[in-house]
């Protein structure tokens, strides 16, 4: 038979027969049954969405191609010049080798990613590789009363404000991160907790460019009720932390217009129950959490009764528990 002549093309060359520790090598690994367990397994601990060392994520297509501080981490039919070929492949005690810890690659799970590589480092789009230790998400709170309306739903077409862009620009300048709540998504989240105190009203004033936020964290900010003004009107945003601020029912008024708003922390601030009475016409509102604010049982029962699914969180289950645990043993006074 001739083979240049061959209407089916070869699929396998003769190269194919050659072992590789326990694996005969093909044209192509099958990404889902032998890359992305191994990636999964080995390599997404340090290199995905909770843990990024060297910048490197591995957890998505366009991440790997984008590569980390060191450049690209594959180059599609390169093994030989591919980055993660060379970390995986470097000798015990070497303090580049990839996995740092533990025992390295074997060489049948490098073939793995070199034929793979070669192949064309193929990865199907929208794929995303989770750590296998991701911790699960708390149980919600078993709600009391009629069910909760259903969650608002996010336009499907989507335009940012004209200074979004400029926005977002302006507050990573100032160490603000806000980012895309999942990939391919225009819809964003923020979490300033972590910058804490260096979060005041003028730092969050860009804010108000940004419509496509979805989550806010203002937690342990110096943020108070004037800042709040700069999302009064992102009616797109649902779910908003701002415990231990500066906030009183005055900064509650400001909310009356997010229409959206699923659930609120307030943990820890100054609102009372006038407070509360200003968010009785937000239809969505889920959750409300007021332990340790100047809210009473009959300020949250109130606002109950215009909302019957809400679940308000005072603080009274744990307040219950700290009341119902016995006391330590009375240490014995030194002489």
């Amino acid at each position: 038979m001739n083979l240049l002549l061959s209407p089916t093309p070869i699929r396998y060359s003769l190269l194919a027969g050659l072992v590789v520790g326990t694996r005969l090598l093909a044209a192509e690994p099958d990404f889902q049954k032998e890359v992305l367990p191994l990636l999964q397994q080995r390599c997404i601990e340090c290199h995905g969405a909770e843990k990024q060392k060297g910048k490197l994520r591995l957890d998505s297509k366009e991440a790997t191609l984008k590569g980390g501080k060191d450049g690209p981490a594959l180059k599609a039919k390169d093994s030989a010049g591919s980055e993660l070929i060379k970390r995986v492949s470097l000798p015990a005690g070497n303090d580049d080798r990839m996995p740092p810890e533990g025992d390295g690659l074997t060489a049948d799970q490098i073939a793995v990613l070199k034929a793979w590589i070669d192949a064309g480092a193929a990865w199907p789009d929208g794929v995303v590789i989770e750590s296998k230790n991701k911790p699960k998400a708390a149980a919600a709170p078993v709600r009391q009363g009629p069910p909760q309306p259903p969650l608002p739903e996010l336009p499907k077409e989507f335009k940012p404000a004209a200074g979004e862009a400029a926005a977002l620009a302006t507050l990573a300048k100032a160490g603000l991160e806000v980012r895309p709540i999942a990939q391919n998504s225009p819809w964003r989240e923020a979490n300033f907790r972590l910058a804490g105190t260096n979060v005041t009203d003028a730092s969050i004033a860009p804010l108000k460019e940004v419509t496509s936020l979805v989550e806010l964290n203002l937690g342990a900010t110096r943020v108070t009720d004037a800042g709040l003004a700069s999302i009064a009107n992102l009616g797109y945003l649902q779910n908003l932390q701002a415990p231990l601020t500066g906030l009183t029912d005055a900064g509650l008024a400001r909310l009356k217009g997010l229409s959206n708003l699923v659930s609120i922390n307030l943990y820890g601030t100054q609102v009372t129950d006038a407070g509360l009475e200003t968010l009785k016409g937000l239809k969505h509102l889920g959750s409300v959490y007021v332990w340790q604010t100047k809210v009473t049982p009959e300020g949250a029962a109130k606002l109950k009764a215009a909302l019957p699914w809400l679940y308000v969180n005072t603080g009274a289950e744990l307040a219950a528990l700290a009341t119902n645990t016995p006391p330590a043993e009375k240490k014995e006074e030194k002489k």
